[in-house]
């Protein structure tokens, strides 16, 4: 899909950003995603995910049609052209697992199909502070390798565009940010624009993450990155390469349950509706990821780097139904459990719980009917028109404590 300028639209030039810290029009429920940070808060009001819900919109204008909700593998994952799991078979050195993101990003430059990468580095004063970068060479793109795990303003950079001769980009971003690149997209200056995704799930501030790591792992000043797994445990990686894994029934939910963004407690798309490809770990097996192919745009970047993977077919296995409304009623009582019983039930879990596609059913079955909760119980006039369809015919399988 080509995009280019129109003189209709000129007055979006002369639109001034809100001043950082200011109050954002989403207020309590803004994702800090960028947009409000550039000339094109004019348009916020109709392009912000926690303003106005657009999914089947969005989709159709993206990849033709909007996903089919009585096909199962959609209801949860979808519009697709193909979906299977890989890793690189030279995986980079230094990424979170093998870097099929980053090789993609720097294909995309080394091929000529992108003049830049939109991708998130980090601050030189803290690993876990996002910093947004129009990347131009590949080694600005693997600088920025492996996940920041906190709210990144993203689409600020949307900004450097005008005058900087980017007219074909690679926007690599999770949902919220996405939805906003998308409704937007037909004002920017480009002649063509790709979207990777990743999908994206309980975000937090920087006073949050820390809140989290101080609760979770052993020496939080020493992580490097972290990302919960298949195995139903938080795996940590730390500077001196060691690792440490926490069960995820040992989290110390009375301290947590509001330590994530309000954002990510009212958004539903956790698997990336709006991306051409999507590269994630939530509907693959352990050690490998989760690609999902969109459309055709999402093919031609897959085409980079498709004969560098070792690929495979996703696969599933178990039943996440009675471990799902288990967890609704744990959550909404703020269990904490002695730490040898988080074992003990990560061990049995691990062995004989949801696997592949069902663990990825598992995953997004227990945030939609969590995030549909915290959006009844904390704002109850925007809850339903918050709740895209899709997210209504999955929490209606589930038996939600009484608000």
């Amino acid at each position: 899909m080509t995009s280019a300028p129109s003189p209709q639209l000129a007055p979006h030039e002369r639109a001034q950003p809100l001043a950082k810290g200011s109050t954002y029009p989403a207020k309590d429920l803004c994702s800090q995603c960028g947009l409000c940070d550039s000339r094109w808060v004019a348009y916020v009001k109709d392009a912000c995910a926690f303003l106005h819900q657009r999914f089947e919109a969005m989709e159709t204008a993206a990849h033709g049609r909007s996903r089919n909700l009585d096909n199962e593998d959609e209801l949860y994952f979808g519009v697709q052209q193909r979906m299977f799991s890989a890793r690189l078979a030279q995986p980079i050195e230094g990424a979170q697992w093998t870097g099929i993101v980053s090789r993609l990003g720097v294909r995309a430059l080394e091929t000529g199909l992108v003049d830049a990468v939109l991708c998130v580095g980090q601050s030189e004063h803290d690993r876990f502070t996002p910093v947004p970068v129009l990347a131009r060479t590949p080694e600005q793109v693997l600088a920025a390798r492996v996940n920041k795990p906190t709210l990144s303003p993203n689409l600020e950079v949307l900004e450097q565009l005008p005058g900087s001769g980017i007219k074909r980009l690679l926007a690599i971003g999770v949902g919220c940010q996405i939805q906003a690149l998308r409704a937007v997209q037909s004002t920017l200056p480009l002649e063509q624009l790709y979207v990777l995704g990743l999908p994206c799930v309980d975000n937090v501030s920087r006073d949050g993450l820390q809140t989290f790591l101080e609760s979770t792992v052993s020496s939080p000043d020493t992580v490097v990155h972290y990302e919960f797994m298949q195995d139903f445990r938080i795996h940590f990686r730390h500077s001196d390469g060691r690792e440490e894994t926490v069960p995820f029934f040992g989290l110390d939910t009375p301290r947590l349950k509001d330590v994530f963004a309000s954002s990510c407690l009212s958004c539903f798309d956790y698997t990336n509706a709006g991306a051409d490809l999507v590269v994630g770990y939530m509907g693959a097996t352990f050690g490998r990821q989760w690609i999902t192919v969109r459309n055709p745009r999402g093919q031609e970047l897959l085409d980079l780097v498709e004969a560098e993977l070792d690929v495979a077919p996703v696969m599933s296995r178990g039943d996440r139904k009675a471990a799902v409304q288990q967890g609704i009623e744990a959550y909404d009582k703020a269990l904490k459990l002695p730490m040898w019983l988080a074992e003990l039930i990560g061990v049995f879990v691990q062995r004989f719980g949801p696997k592949g596609l069902e663990y990825g059913r598992f995953s997004i079955d227990s945030h939609f009917t969590r995030n549909a909760l915290w959006l009844r119980r904390n704002h109850p006039a925007k809850a339903e028109a918050q709740i895209p369809a899709f997210a209504k015919k999955i929490i209606s399988r589930y038996r939600l404590p009484k608000i």
